[in-house]
């Protein structure tokens, strides 16, 4: 039997269950409008994971070409910009399904060879101030911590049907 003060920080039962709670905790703490776990297969970037979850069902495809994580990933644009506007890759790219991006903050999630899996990523509809630089090393240890999920064989789940 599992005391009651300690279930709150049993591990996760599967992938699916620990990106649900980092994304659930990242809107609670670190703010922002919508948080996605997402996955890059081929030309495509589909959304795995997303918080809240009536902005983006999961199985949300964008072109890989004309997404903010992949000018992230590229080094094109920070891991986070408070103002997406303000940084030319992002801004060329600041359209997206879910509405205009006015901030964006996004991590690589990777596999133990280092290979790109998709990322964590965060958007907000409006500006945010300089001072959310501040949360950037949450975001980064809640998506170490999924991709070190990924490298101890804990796996994600298979890809979703497509949305239409």
């Amino acid at each position: 039997m599992v005391p009651a003060c300690v279930a709150d920080v049993a591990p996760w039962r599967d992938w699916t269950s620990a990106a649900d709670d980092a994304l659930r905790f990242l809107h609670e703490h670190v703010g922002w409008d919508l948080w996605m776990v997402t996955r890059v297969v081929g030309d495509r970037q589909v959304v795995l994971r997303a918080w809240p979850e009536r902005l983006v069902r999961p199985g949300t495809a964008v072109p890989w070409s004309g997404s903010l994580c992949r000018q992230m990933v590229e080094g094109n644009g920070p891991r986070l910009a408070t103002v997406t506007a303000a940084v030319p890759a992002y801004a060329a790219h600041a359209d997206q399904p879910v509405g205009a991006v006015a901030a964006y903050v996004g991590i690589p999630l990777v596999r133990p060879d280092l290979e790109l899996f998709g990322t964590l990523c965060g958007i907000s509809f409006r500006a945010k101030p300089r001072s959310a630089m501040r949360e950037l090393s949450v975001v980064e240890a809640a998506a170490r911590t999924l991709s070190t999920l990924i490298a101890t064989g804990l796996e994600p789940p298979p890809l979703p049907d497509p949305v239409r």
